[in-house]
């Protein structure tokens, strides 16, 4: 027969309890300690690596894309001020607040032909020819960090990703599955017809007119109806490549 434990097993079975759970949590702050002190040497290494490269972070794109990909192991933000010792050393903020000013501008411009949605390559060609002459080279990782910035204006200004290639939207209107489709398969010739969408994606008639003419209505489409055939072109300026503008347009 097992005998019971009596009072005084007890209380050292709790106070071995309470060791190891003191023991556990003066582990635990030491490996946060640790891990703290560690930070603060990588983010001191740096600053002192960006004060030594500032030129190269500066005029190169890669070597900045890389700096930032540094930054965020750090858990260092650059862009979350335009003030402060980033802003200072680097002027980082500076340049992204403009960037971001300018690829406004662009939208803006180029709305009444594209409704609001454009190709990354498209904007990162603009941007190029309205910055010409200036120190500081562009990247496509230079337009995504402006355009996450520009989130604080509300809907509109995000990045949608069609297969391999990115579209900057700058309205509030909401693309569903349907119309991401449709852009996909636009990207090949830069436009479809009703009947193409219907056999390439298996959609009914129905389906597929009202997608595109929901595009159409939305200024993300033009129609062009002056073929033999007698069938519809839904031209996508967003997904062309051919580029109708020049840095004087915008």
């Amino acid at each position: 027969m097992r005998r019971r434990p009596g009072i005084g097993g007890l209380q050292n079975a709790a106070a071995a309890r309470d060791q190891y759970r003191l023991l556990g949590e003066n582990v635990a702050k030491l490996r946060t300690d640790l891990m703290k002190e560690q930070l603060a040497t990588f983010r001191s290494q740096l600053e002192d690596f960006a004060r030594k490269h500032k030129n190269d972070i500066r005029k190169n794109p890669a070597f900045r894309s890389q700096f930032h990909e540094m930054c965020a192991k750090v858990g260092v933000d650059p862009l979350a001020s335009n003030k402060g010792f980033w802003a200072e050393l680097l002027g980082i903020g500076d340049f992204y607040y403009e960037l971001g000013v300018q690829i406004v501008d662009i939208c803006l411009a180029t709305r009444p032909h594209n409704g609001g949605l454009i190709s990354l390559e498209e904007l990162c060609k603009l941007l190029g020819q309205r910055r010409k002459g200036t120190r500081e080279a562009i990247s496509q990782d230079d337009c995504l960090r402006a355009i996450s910035k520009l989130k604080v204006l509300g809907n509109g200004f995000e990045v949608i990703s069609l297969g391999k290639k990115k579209l900057v939207r700058s309205v509030p209107t909401e693309l569903n599955k349907d119309h991401n489709e449709i852009l996909e398969l636009a990207q090949g010739q830069g436009f479809v017809t009703v009947d193409e969408v219907q056999r390439r994606l298996s959609w009914t008639s129905g389906r597929a007119t009202d997608a595109l003419e929901t595009l159409l209505e939305e200024g993300l489409a033009m129609i062009d109806n002056g073929h033999k055939d007698g069938r519809s072109r839904y031209w996508f300026p967003c997904v062309s490549s051919v580029s109708s503008y020049t840095a004087s347009d915008v």
